[in-house]
């Protein structure tokens, strides 16, 4: 049925244009063009270079044939290479894949070649593991030598520089937005409950939405100084890049998670907010007391994965850092819920105010819908604080899908929502709280960590019958991965050390068990193992 609302008012050029967290970057190079967007030891640049150079990007590479829906890997640590690669990539309707710099050759070859990854960014630092998995594909991608100073040395991965790259392109160049706002603007890949990672896929309308959701959520000003302590690889550093931008922020950049170099960039350029897993927070409370006494004005610090535990909230908010909790899935761009803090829970107890910031919170204005349901009837539990579900989440800012895997595609939206697997409870202020994840997924300082994986390599240890791995709670990373094995009976003596060898020889050293506790494996009468309670021996061990 029409109305008369819907009579000569056409869509058109005029009154509607695509959604896109592109264009972020050419406000800002129009509005504060003088204003230093990027900062990295002695290198700094405003907004209208950083912009030329991402046109520049853009131009050089559609001039080597790469045009849009193709993926252009980076292997790239939190240098301005990386930023520009957020706005360069897609400007061309190319999509950014973004890779995990801890991860070993196999998962990264995997990687390019399922998303038939056309060029890839290397910083020298990484050119060891991308000699090796570039060796493992048919279809190498056209490699470009990333030249960072502040790594001070290392082999070029080819003879293609980035800077000879960008000098192939040009600093006008006609960029535009993509010609529907559901198109592809980036490729991440997430350890799920199988061996090989899924490659979620997200849009530029999501993108453009989740970047506007944090400066809402934080209440961000213009023109912040945003420290990278969080890597941009990971969902595209929660959209941060386009966040900052967007209000023609200063961009700091962070090499490697260093608590003195962190608190003295701090101090010498003003930094207003940063983000990271809680071993962030964790790193800097190592530092000798003087230190942390060193800071002039406050920080706000956002925070996923684990809560702090009271102590650490309580000591990081006396160093002068606010700390902001959120909740979010790769598969959702990021954080998508916050606990937003009311005023008047400021004057209790610190653990009061600490159980109270644990909590996942509500949704970000972004995001549509949220509830904790029954997985199977979907129907929202009851909001009591006890009664458990899982927490499902639709809207804009959910991707678009798993790529080349219909089957889980479908399987994660069903009912109309996006399962996330992870268990909560609902309390009566609309407040979310995680108890427990449906998928046996253990988050290490802010990597995901699948622990089948982790299995097959114990598992083809010669001398191993059987093997399980859950998380451990661990007061630097969150959490880390706990082994329980079982040996075989001619095995002879295998020590705890030789299983952790073993898998880092086999994995990133990141996945590594740090616990390995041999023993039976309790099982189910079907001979399920019962990994509710190692994970409760994992927690008392």
């Amino acid at each position: 049925m029409t109305s008369i609302f819907d009579q000569s008012l056409p869509q058109t050029g005029a009154n509607h244009s695509p959604l896109s967290p592109v264009d972020f970057i050419a406000r800002s190079a129009d509005v504060y063009p003088d204003s230093t967007a990027v900062i990295h030891g002695p290198i700094q640049r405003d907004w209208q270079e950083t912009y030329s150079r991402c046109r520049r990007l853009a131009s050089a590479l559609q001039g080597r044939g790469i045009g849009r829906g193709e993926t252009v890997a980076a292997m790239l640590p939190n240098i301005p290479e990386m930023l520009e690669a957020h706005f360069g990539v897609p400007m061309i309707g190319a999509v950014l894949n973004t890779l995990n710099i801890r991860l070993d050759a196999d998962a990264i070859a995997y990687m390019l070649e399922h998303g038939e990854a056309k060029v890839l960014l290397v910083d020298r630092e990484f050119t060891p593991v991308i000699r090796e998995a570039v060796a493992k594909l048919e279809k190498p991608p056209l490699l470009v030598d990333v030249n960072d100073p502040e790594l001070g040395g290392g082999d070029p991965v080819t003879e293609l520089n980035y800077e000879a790259l960008l000098a192939e392109g040009d600093p006008d160049f006609e960029w535009s937005l993509p010609e529907d706002e559901w198109d592809a603007i980036s490729l991440n890949y997430t350890s799920g409950t199988t061996g090989n990672p899924k490659g979620v896929v997200y849009h530029h309308r999501g993108a453009f939405q989740n970047a506007l959701g944090n400066q809402a959520v934080w209440s961000m000003g213009e023109r912040p100084v945003y420290l990278w302590t969080l890597p941009m690889f990971h969902c595209n550093g929660w959209c941060f890049p386009w966040t900052v931008t967007a209000l023609g922020g200063t961009h700091v950049c962070l090499r490697r998670v260093e608590a003195e170099t962190i608190l003295q960039l701090i101090s010498d350029h003003g930094v207003t907010h940063m983000c990271g897993a809680p071993i962030i927070l964790n790193t800097l409370l190592n530092l000798p007391e003087e230190a942390r006494e060193s800071l002039s004005h406050r920080v706000q610090a956002m925070t996923a994965g684990a809560a702090p535990p009271a102590s650490v909230i309580g000591a990081v908010e006396a160093m002068g850092i606010d700390i902001t909790h959120v909740y979010g899935l790769t598969e959702v761009y990021g954080p998508v819920t916050v606990c937003a803090w009311n005023p008047e829970w400021d004057d209790l107890p610190l653990e009061k105010r600490a159980a109270l910031k644990a909590r996942q919170g509500v949704r970000y204005p972004t995001l549509q819908g949220l509830m904790v349901a029954d997985t199977e009837t979907m129907e929202p539990v009851a909001r009591d604080g006890e009664t458990v579900g899982e927490i499902c989440l639709r809207g804009n800012t959910v991707m678009k899908g798993y790529l080349k895997n219909p089957s889980a595609t479908e399987e994660a939206f069903r009912g109309g929502w996006y399962h996330t697997g992870d268990l909560a409870v609902w309390h009566e202020d609309g407040y979310i709280e995680i108890k427990d994840r449906l998928k046996d997924i253990i988050i290490s300082g802010g990597e995901n960590i699948s622990t089948i994986e982790v299995e097959g390599v114990i598992y083809s240890h010669p001398d191993v019958l059987e093997a399980a791995v859950v998380a451990r709670p661990d007061e630097k990373w969150g959490e880390t991965p706990c082994a329980f094995v079982t040996l075989k009976p001619e095995a002879g003596e295998v020590s705890e050390e030789a299983i952790i060898s073993y898998c880092r020889e086999h994995l990133a050293r990141f996945k590594a068990p740090k616990k390995v506790i041999f023993e039976e494996l309790p099982k189910t009468s079907t001979g399920k193992v019962q990994k509710f309670v190692l994970r409760q021996q994992a927690k008392e061990a």
